[in-house]
């Protein structure tokens, strides 16, 4: 049986470049599916009952005391409660809590000239769709995103380390409005030596 085949329930597409967000109760697990390998899935969660409660890497790293979540950690919120539990993670266990989102002013340092998606873009559009405005963009959770901690306090942008239908399964630890963004960073190689963003796919359990 493959990885993709170890899944269950209805996939759901991210769309590349795009993003989508979900309600999700209390107990259900969400999986997220590197559908092709390589593509990053910035990931945010937002307390269903008041969306300024969000899930936080600052108080997520310390509760976790390390800054790559592994199988059992539980992201927390801004309020330092519990939101969402890894459970199970086949995609080589290597995240990103330290890098914030794309956004306009990313991609104008990096040379780009006129509109590019972007995960921070991507997230304001999926929380309108559920009468969410002016939020703040939090840091978010980068699942399957590659960025080496080196002895010396350096980091590097490098390809991620997932394969093709590998996935994580997070369990949501209150009520949560749940969003994902398939990155669409196409300047520096996070999505892949290619520099491609691709689709990615979720189930709700």
């Amino acid at each position: 049986m493959s990885r993709q085949e170890q899944v269950t329930g209805a996939l759901r597409l991210i769309p590349a470049r795009k993003g989508v967000a979900e309600r999700v109760k209390a107990g259900q697990i969400v999986t997220v599916i590197n559908t092709h390998g390589s593509q990053v899935v910035d990931s945010w969660a937002f307390n269903a009952e008041d969306p300024g409660e969000f899930m936080s890497m600052e108080h997520s790293r310390g509760a976790m005391l390390r800054v790559n979540p592994k199988v059992g950690d539980t992201l927390r919120s801004n309020k330092r409660r519990a939101m969402l539990t890894l459970t199970e993670d086949t995609s080589g266990g290597i995240h990103d809590t330290l890098i914030a989102a794309c956004d306009r002013y990313r991609y104008e340092q990096l040379g780009h000239v006129g509109h590019h998606d972007s995960c921070t873009d991507n997230l304001a559009h999926a929380l309108a769709a559920f009468g969410i405005t002016g939020a703040e963009t939090p840091s978010p959770l980068n699942l399957f995103m590659n960025i080496p901690v080196r002895a010396d306090g350096s980091v590097s942008f490098e390809p991620p380390v997932s394969t093709p239908g590998s996935h994580v399964r997070l369990r949501a630890e209150m009520d949560l409005i749940v969003v994902f963004s398939a990155c669409p960073q196409d300047l520096v190689p996070v999505n892949g030596a290619a520099c491609t963003p691709q689709d990615a796919h979720y189930t709700i359990d």
